[in-house]
Parts: C-alpha cells; sequence; structure tokens
C-alpha cells in the first residue's frame, strides 16, 4: 500500500489509514475534515523535507512530512 507521500502533485488517492500518526496529531486532522476513505489531493510538496500541502473536503491543510508518511492511501 501507498503513503501520501508517494504522490505527485495533483494526483488524487482515498485515504485508507492513518492510525499510526501521532493521537494528536490523528485527532486534529480529524477535526480539520481528513478521515478514511475521505478523497485527498496533493497540492504542493515543500523541498528539502518540508511539509505537504493537500486538499481535503474543500479544505487545504499542511502536514508535516513525518506526519505524511504514516498516511496509508489508495490511488484512484
Amino acid at each position: 500500500m501507498m503513503v501520501l507521500t508517494d504522490l505527485n502533485r495533483k494526483e488524487r488517492a482515498r485515504v485508507k489509514d492513518f492510525s499510526s500518526v501521532n493521537e494528536l496529531v490523528h485527532c486534529r486532522l480529524i477535526h480539520l475534515g481528513l478521515k478514511e476513505d475521505a478523497e485527498v489531493c496533493i497540492k504542493q510538496k515543500l523541498p528539502f523535507g518540508g511539509p505537504c500541502l493537500i486538499e481535503t473536503c474543500g479544505q487545504c491543510m499542511s502536514i508535516r512530512l513525518n506526519d505524511a508518511k504514516k498516511i496509508r492511501i489508495e490511488k484512484i
């Protein structure tokens, strides 16, 4: 299975699991609208290990690279 950082810009995928993310971050992502089976799109990846800008449910959010590597996805 792929992780969020495997996607290129403007590619879409469905979130399959993000339970391995830190508990506090997991809770915040849920409050921001990220949930299992939600569609996500990579808007931008910043260089040198910077955060990823993603869009889900019509909302953009930025996540740390380490957290994005723990979000399992399935390409659409």
